[in-house]
């Protein structure tokens, strides 16, 4: 496994399983098959619906917990202080574990700085490791980075060589937070497992299109939580540990970035709204 060093010091696997759209029934089973494959950190998320069956995972496989690296989120319902205190209380019930490693604002709205403040009073209380932020554009990360007394260790935005994040990774380095993708395949979107940069690399190397994108993202120093719901998908996934991509290949992946987002923008009013009408 390679890891990322946060700006706290803790140490956390550059690569991990993600539970986003996995169906709570089917949680338990793919986080202990995720665990079996080598994977040793799992990011979950008050939304997903499925904190219930990480946690089971967590109890059943055995290991020592100090092992796991887990991650969730506070959800837009639960912003504000009052309201995050609690949801993180709940959120350690559910996963069944005294600590969360890695404990994010999930969207950048809603009253997030009262939920800011109620994760730097958990980090201070020793019930979280390390917090950070999600899907916060670089003006919104800015801004709470400059009124923040604990600097997030982590924004996770989307990442993948269709948005590689090149803008807003400037202003992360600057300020010591790691970066960490969301949907490094994209869903699939723009013809991504047919990509003729992509295949042609893989083929160079004996891997698939999905192992090159990973590798692409680790080696630019990008944590990554590919999800699968199939044993074999994961292990596929798993699989990245045994190749390099050379600095040529590198530059050809570099130059797919549209630096837009395949899926919203946080600055659409309609988007804004949608996202209001779930509150």
């Amino acid at each position: 496994m390679e890891y990322v060093t946060l700006n706290n010091n803790v140490k956390m696997p550059k690569l991990g399983y993600g539970v986003y759209q996995t169906p709570p029934a089917d949680t338990e089973r793919c986080v202990l098959d995720a665990i079996d494959i080598g994977y040793r950190s799992i990011d979950t998320a008050q939304a997903y619906g499925n904190e219930e069956g990480v946690g089971n995972a967590l109890v059943k496989c055995g290991l020592p917990r100090e092992e796991l690296f887990i991650t969730t989120k506070i959800w837009i319902t639960n912003a504000g202080y009052e309201k995050a205190k609690a949801s993180i209380k709940e959120s350690l019930k559910k996963l069944q574990t005294e600590y969360i490693d890695l404990l994010l604002i999930h969207q950048p709205f809603g009253d997030y700085y009262g939920s800011y403040r109620a994760m730097e009073e958990a980090y201070e209380a020793g019930m979280v490791r390390a917090i950070g932020v999600s899907n916060f554009y670089p003006d919104r990360y800015l801004d709470i980075t400059h009124f923040s007394k604990i600097k997030p260790a982590v924004n996770q935005v989307e990442t993948h060589v269709f948005q590689q994040q090149k803008t807003a990774r400037e202003y992360m380095q600057k300020h010591g937070t790691q970066i960490m993708s969301w949907g490094p395949f994209a869903e699939g979107k723009n013809d991504y497992f047919q990509n003729p940069v992509l295949k042609e690399i893989g083929e160079k190397y004996g891997k698939s299109v999905a192992q090159v994108a990973l590798r692409f993202l680790m080696q630019s120093d990008v944590v990554v939580i590919p999800k699968s719901v199939h044993r074999n998908r994961m292990e596929e996934n798993f699989n990245v540990f045994d190749f390099s991509l050379s600095d040529d290949d590198m530059k050809k992946i570099q130059a797919l970035d549209g630096g837009e987002s395949l899926f919203f923008s946080h600055y659409d009013p309609q988007t804004v709204e949608w996202f209001m009408s779930l509150v």
